[in-house]
């Protein structure tokens, strides 16, 4: 019976879908033959600012919640025209008020708080829009002409994957 419940109990703590923050997960071929899979967590607003409360303006953000997100990519490409090798990558972000840094970081299995500069393949800067339309819950998506955006509060941070 006692291992019957320590099997039960890791189970449960298995099911990321019950988080505060769930995962999710998204991939998309461009028309480049670029397979670009991103896997993050969703934290909500939650009647806090962004910008303030989280993610805060010119601090390093995990750009997600839980473990950190990964930037997968099957080809070399170039983000926002700087070349990046084929491979996973955790993403970090520094929020800004007209432009926002993304980090692609060569560690990616880690817990998204734990972070280390010297370990980044590549940084770019992506402008930072504010939209009258406000996403509760943070969402990226990618289309197949290699447009990533990052989606939270009332801002949307667009890169290009080429």
């Amino acid at each position: 019976m006692f291992l019957f419940f320590i099997v039960l109990g890791a189970n449960a703590q298995q099911d990321k879908s019950k988080r505060a923050s769930p995962p999710d997960s998204l991939s998309v071929t461009t028309t480049n033959g670029v397979t670009i899979t991103i896997n993050y967590s969703r934290p909500y607003v939650k009647g806090r600012i962004v910008g303030q409360d989280i993610a805060p303006i010119g601090k390093v953000w995990r750009t997600g919640a839980n473990e950190a997100t990964t930037f997968s990519v099957n080809k070399d490409v170039t983000i926002e025209g700087k070349a990046l090798k084929a491979g996973k990558y955790s993403l970090h972000s520094i929020p800004g008020d007209t432009q926002t840094t993304l980090i692609f970081n060569k560690v990616w299995k880690k817990w998204g708080l734990d972070y280390d500069e010297k370990e980044d393949a590549l940084r770019v800067d992506a402008p930072t829009i504010e939209d009258s339309h406000s996403v509760e819950q943070f969402t990226i998506t990618a289309d197949k002409d290699g447009l990533v955006q990052l989606l939270w509060g009332t801002y949307k941070i667009p890169f290009h994957v080429k």
